[in-house]
């Protein structure tokens, strides 16, 4: 399996490199899309501010790309930020147009009674399974470090949920080929990492949805 991670600047690239070579996947690491389309799947990490990323993707002509993999049939999927930078828009630092791959935008948790950032163990409950998803563990604890979220999405896009503060967190998003962790999988113990041997071993069922 060839997996492409996206390096355009912003994400530890190391940790998710070596889980997906634990897991026997050839890693293409690299910001030429022509390069990246070597790879069967394709994968966006992010850490950082949404305006910086998304400065950064449009400045090296990546955005563009990563909205065409549907149309390529190639499965993307985005974690943390990289999840983040699949909606419409952000609200962080300043208002910024996402790639618009999912229906919702990203907001700042609303000050309550919680903590902010949203740091800490929390159980995903999964209400749709993934098309690339068998079956998911007794245990679906996930390590969550985050401060803004995904609102106003589609029901059917919203895979998983953490409760967090009242709020049910989106952790696990997608349509189609498209798929978003809020979480780090390969950070996550080992439903994180179950998680991502899961995408790696389906990324080219080729389900309609």
């Amino acid at each position: 399996m060839i997996i492409g991670i996206i390096d355009y600047g912003m994400g530890n690239l190391f940790s998710v490199e070596q889980a997906l070579k634990k897991l026997e996947c050839t890693v293409i690491v690299s910001d030429d899309p022509a390069v990246l389309l070597e790879a069967e799947g394709i994968l966006l990490p992010g850490v950082g501010a949404f305006p910086d990323a998304m400065e950064l993707l449009n400045d090296k002509g990546l955005s563009g790309f990563i909205q065409s993999l549907p149309e390529k049939n190639i499965p993307l999927l985005g974690i943390c930020l990289g999840m983040q930078l699949l909606y419409e828009d952000s609200s962080e630092v300043k208002p910024t147009k996402g790639l618009g791959l999912l229906t919702g935008q990203i907001r700042r948790f609303e000050k309550g009674t919680y903590r902010i950032p949203h740091m800490g163990w929390n159980r995903l409950e999964f209400s749709h399974m993934p098309y690339w998803l068998e079956d998911v563990l007794s245990d679906t604890h996930v390590y969550f470090v985050h401060s803004f979220l995904a609102i106003n999405t589609k029901q059917q896009e919203v895979l998983a949920t953490a409760s967090y503060g009242g709020l049910n967190v989106p952790g696990v998003v997608g349509t189609g080929l498209i798929t978003g962790m809020q979480f780090h999988p390969e950070k996550s113990g080992d439903f994180g990492h179950y998680l991502l041997e899961q995408w790696i071993s389906n990324v080219r069922r080729n389900l309609h949805v």
